[in-house]
């Protein structure tokens, strides 16, 4: 068995995910990539050149028994799980007052039982290497906006990665929350058009995660908020 790391991604076939995938497998590192949909999956891997260390795994991350069978399926394809990102999530860019109920269910279930179930599928194998799970919030989930439910499920997203990090304190496994400001995904293909500002790239956030995957052992970088310059809240 090689040592090469090895890393799962949840929402990796495209934005901060496909962008922190790419960077990994530039460093030579192995990678599963687990997203919903396959064309975007087959794209992404086609877009890299479909090397042996990239696992494209179909599914959703909301479902336990998925998610359980992919970490499953990537220790098995190369033998160790070194670090888990739970990135996978949307938005229904509604409010609390008048937004729209049918899309809330989805969006919690994405966004804040997601990350919950690969806690618990990955922490095992976590364990044996002494690796590291990065959970991606938002800036969403520090300051209160009026009736933001997206915002609601960021800051569970936020007590997750606390609650996690004290649960493994005597297990070797780092823990970091990456909550990043306005940033240029596909998060913003519901309004047709980028919002007004400076925005982050997804590689200036993939940057942020590479940076907490890549601390030396019995380092644990814990939280990190990044905006873009000029971002007001």
């Amino acid at each position: 068995m090689t040592n090469t790391p090895v890393t799962l991604i949840t929402g990796g076939g495209s934005g901060i995910g496909a962008a922190t995938a790419r960077q990994l497998l530039a460093k030579g590192q192995r990678v599963a990539v687990v997203g919903r949909g396959r064309e975007r999956l087959d794209s992404f891997a086609k877009e890299v050149g479909e090397p042996d260390g990239l696992l494209t795994i179909r599914g959703d991350a909301a479902d336990w028994e998925f998610v359980r069978e992919a970490v499953a399926t990537t220790v098995e394809r190369f033998g160790r799980l070194d670090a888990a990102v739970g990135n996978a999530g949307w938005a229904s860019h509604d409010d609390i007052a008048e937004g729209d109920p049918a899309k809330w269910r989805e969006m919690v279930l994405t966004n804040v039982l997601g990350p919950a179930l690969l806690v618990r599928a990955a922490l095992p194998a976590l364990k044996e290497t002494k690796g590291r799970l990065v959970l991606v919030g938002s800036v969403a989930g520090h300051v209160y906006a009026a009736g933001n439910i997206y915002g609601i499920t960021k800051f569970a997203v936020t007590a997750l990665a606390e609650n996690t990090r004290r649960q493994v304190t005597s297990d070797g496994v780092g823990v970091t929350l990456i909550s990043p400001g306005r940033t240029e995904t596909p998060f913003w293909d519901e309004f047709g058009a980028l919002p007004d500002g400076l925005l982050l790239s997804a590689d200036q956030v993939a940057d942020t995660i590479v940076y907490a995957l890549s601390q030396p052992s019995g380092v644990d970088v814990n939280t990190i908020v990044i905006r873009p310059i000029g971002q007001p809240v």
